[in-house]
């Protein structure tokens, strides 16, 4: 465990530090220290990102191969081995670094704020922009933008857990000694209110030290588990056919040299080394489109991670309702319209300085009496232990303690209540009346608070001790009205294969209204207490069962995800409250809104700016799309890469000279390539869509192992052809294979890039052009000038009269296997 040292010394802060800095000397200051931020802009990013695809093994592997080649006087081979290199590095770093930088744009649109004190005003900046001496103010939910000095503390309790490993939030007060009067970077305010002088930031923050030190990585996401699942299956077919084909050449007695290069060519044949590439330019690109559609994906990988997700957790408001909240009705116990209620209401929330909630912008929107008659004195912040809050006012003579909440929370702590124009004690008939108004309100579907006051002595603070014998005042009544149309997202979702669990802190009565409303029906709702007499096993098998829990906490929200987790769902959560955070960090795929608290936003993968289920449906099936283009690429690659590399194994073992040179290969695979960077801009088959997807890598090795030798098969056909139609010499049998080869590699994908009937499933226009012109580059290669140089001859014009025949005959046999194939191996 770290513990936290306090930031009071060495501070940049003057003694006038309470008054805030002026934009002339935050400037400065920003200039002097540089933005806060953990890690420092990194200088020289393109070219470090260029240095990180020259260091990939196989382009080591193919510089060795240039050098050797040269050194053995191979000229030639050398240069054309060393441009394709260039060529295929520069490809795959233009478009990955181009989707990152677009998807870095997307991020800084959700930029973390902090609100500060700056030429006498408060004011929100962007947290980067947090300089030394500023004075920043903090409230329930805010991130702690840097390590800072307690100047004020108002019921302050902070979660330090991301520094110090502790569980519980630690109190903090203005002026106590070492790290109790500090606050520190990266934490978070659970509640109360506080202000603070900043005295460290960025890489200078006690956070931004610890973070050097580990370099925590985050867990694997799904997508990054099947990815390294599928490149542990590539790696094994890759060494085996490398090792086979060079030890047969060596027993053969053949160069060492040109079976060396033979073999490194096999192996970039067979190894997908765009799949970075397609994966960052397919998932960049759905992220632009998410865009569109007013979400931002802070994480690229959470969009495949959105098409694996099988369930979603939400909470009710602002997902199944508007979230536009109203005060309906604010009655006296008789339930009768009283004043009084909406008078109180409005004072509480016109004086509490802590988050301000959806409930309280509704109270003080709606006609109340005017507050300014009275003067805020103090304040016990909300927490979700007690559930409500409490301001003490002064004013016409007395002081007044106005307490506000859940009734669960509230009634407890009430000594009577006003009825019929007096007081009465709570006693039994007037505890059941109270329950019996709540329970009434809720069955309508209104989110209902209890409002309480009592006189309280002048003193100096006032704390949590304060809140008993209050009298009961009534209850305000909120309307949350369902979205529209929010019930056919949901059965859209359902229909798509993903189950929406809604997981509230409102009761099971306002809650099983709603789901009425909109037409999910609520089964049995699960309540927080009895979450809480579960063994996590016990929990994982009634989350499996249950669609909707009531009255729960931010840990038993997180307890739910995590059940879900543990029985093989990918979970997506939904959240914008400090309660949510817990539970957003442990989903798969954190959501949060533009309008959230900073410590859900800083949890969460994605954010919505408008939170709306059915963007969330957008977002799944965005997720999907992309995934589809990756699996095609995979499935394209690997099954006619193993075909193409099966035969020259084979065909080395039995030819008396290698059937392709190495450099025919390499130029061979870069065309291939060359056509699949369109990929991400194909469309995808509605059935692809339709249930949620994940790395199968059982299905790409019967794929690869079942469609890769139909292409051997033709290989072989054309090999029988060069020798015995055309007797063909190397350099023509060479040609005639390349160009056979590389036509049925790349025309095959308009057969297998669909699970349906090519024709009824038309690939994009960029795709179409994409391929025609590799395979016409393939053609007419032997044509150019560039032919001695590449080891190829003109092929004779019968020969493409066969080639249009088996290209023909091949892209048949295979829908014909790709058919049977799904029949037998669904998707």
């Amino acid at each position: 465990m770290i513990r936290a040292r306090s930031p009071l010394s060495g501070s940049a802060a003057e003694p006038r530090a309470e008054a805030g800095l002026t934009s002339a000397e935050a400037a400065e200051r920003l200039a002097r220290f540089g933005p806060n931020e953990l890690a420092p802009p990194r200088r020289f990013a393109a070219l470090r990102e260029l240095l990180r695809y020259l260091a990939n093994p196989l382009v080591v592997v193919l510089l060795l191969a240039s050098s050797v080649s040269a050194a053995f006087g191979q000229v030639v081979s050398s240069i054309v081995i060393a441009l394709m290199l260039v060529l295929s590095v520069a490809l795959n770093f233009t478009q990955a670094y181009r989707s990152q930088r677009a998807a870095a744009r997307l991020r800084e649109r959700v930029s973390q704020v902090a609100t500060v004190r700056r030429d006498g005003a408060v004011r929100e900046i962007p947290a980067r922009e947090v300089v030394p001496g500023d004075v920043v103010q903090l409230s329930a939910g805010d991130l702690v933008p840097a390590d800072g000095r307690l100047l004020a503390a108002k019921d302050l309790f902070l979660n330090e857990g991301a520094l110090t490993g502790e569980s519980l939030p630690t109190e903090k007060q203005a002026g106590a000694a070492d790290a109790a009067g500090a606050v520190f970077h990266g934490t978070s305010v659970v509640s109360g209110v506080g202000a603070a002088v900043v005295v460290a930031t960025g890489p200078r923050t006690e956070f931004g030290r610890v973070a050097a030190r580990l370099n925590a990585r985050p867990p694997d996401t799904e997508f990054e588990r099947g990815t390294r699942r599928f490149g542990f299956l590539i790696l094994q077919v890759v060494l085996f056919l490398v090792l086979f084909v060079f030890f047969v050449n060596a027993l053969l007695h053949r160069d060492p040299l040109e079976s060396f290069l033979f073999a490194v060519a096999l192996a970039v044949g067979l190894t997908p080394e765009l799949l970075p590439m397609i994966v960052s330019v397919t998932l960049a690109s759905g992220a632009v489109r998410m865009a569109k559609r007013k979400v931002i994906v802070k994480r690229l990988a959470a969009i495949e991670n959105f098409g694996s997700m099988d369930v979603l957790c939400s909470d009710k408001t602002g997902t199944l309702t508007l979230g536009e909240i109203t005060v309906d009705r604010h009655v006296s116990l008789r339930g009768e319209n009283d004043e009084t209620v909406i008078r109180l209401a409005a004072l509480n929330s016109a004086y509490k300085t802590g988050l301000r909630t959806p409930m309280d912008d509704a109270i003080l929107r709606h006609e109340h009496p005017d507050v300014a008659r009275y003067r805020g004195v103090d304040e016990v912040p909300f927490d979700f232990q007690r559930r409500r809050v409490s301001v003490v006012v002064e004013g016409e003579g007395q002081r007044l303690l106005i307490a506000k909440g859940a009734p669960e929370s509230m009634l407890p702590v009430c000594a009577s209540a006003a009825l019929d124009g007096g007081v009465k004690a709570m006693d039994a008939g007037v505890r059941a009346e109270a329950d019996r108004l709540f329970r009434e309100l809720s069955s309508y579907g209104y989110r209902v608070l209890a409002v309480a006051s009592r006189a309280v002595e002048p003193r100096a603070a006032y704390t949590v001790a304060d809140e008993e014998g209050l009298t009961l005042i009534g209850f305000a009544a909120f309307l949350d009205p369902p979205h529209e149309g929010v019930g056919e997202t949901l059965a859209a979702l359902r229909e798509d294969g993903v189950v929406v669990k809604i997981l509230t802190g409102d009761n099971e009565l306002v809650t099983r209204k709603i789901c009425d409303q909109v037409g999910s029906p609520a089964g049995e709702i699960v309540l927080g207490d009895a979450i809480d007499q579960m063994t996590d096993p016990a929990l994982a098998a009634v989350a499996e069962r249950t669609t909707v829990f009531a009255r729960v906490s931010p840990v038993q929200k997180n307890r739910i995800v995590q059940a879900l987790r543990t029985h093989g769902h990918v979970v997506g959560c939904v959240g914008d409250g400090i309660n949510d955070a817990p539970a957003l960090r442990s989903a798969d795929v954190g959501i949060s809104v533009q309008n959230a608290v900073d410590v859900a936003k800083d949890a969460a993968d994605i954010i919505l700016l408008e939170k709306r289920l059915s963007v969330l449906h957008d977002g799944v099936v965005e997720g999907r799309r992309s995934f589809g283009n990756i699996m095609k690429y995979v499935l394209m690659g690997t099954s006619s890469n193993f075909g193409n590399m099966l035969s020259m194994a084979a065909a080395s073992v039995v030819l008396p000279f290698l059937p392709m040179l190495p450099l025919q290969i390499l130029l061979n695979n870069f065309l291939y390539d060359l056509s699949q960077v369109t990929i991400p801009s194909d469309r995808v088959d509605r059935s692809y869509l339709v249930k949620p997807r994940r790395w199968n890598v059982a299905f790409i090795r019967r794929f690869m192992l079942i469609l890769g030798p139909v292409s051997s098969l033709y290989d072989f056909a054309t090999f029988a052809i060069m020798r015995f139609v055309f007797h063909a010499d190397q350099a023509l049998f060479r040609t005639g294979w390349f160009v056979e080869s590389l036509a049925t590699q790349t025309l095959v994908i308009f057969v297998i890039r669909t699970a349906g009937r090519p024709w009824s499933s038309a690939p994009s226009p960029a795709l179409a052009w994409g391929v025609g012109a590799s395979a016409a580059v393939g053609a007419l290669l032997p044509y150019t000038p560039l032919a001695p140089w590449l080891g190829f001859e003109p092929p004779p014009a019968l020969f493409f009269g066969f080639l249009v025949g088996m290209v023909v005959t091949y892209l048949a046999l295979v829908e014909v296997i790709k058919a049977w194939f799904y029949r037998r191996y669904p998707v």
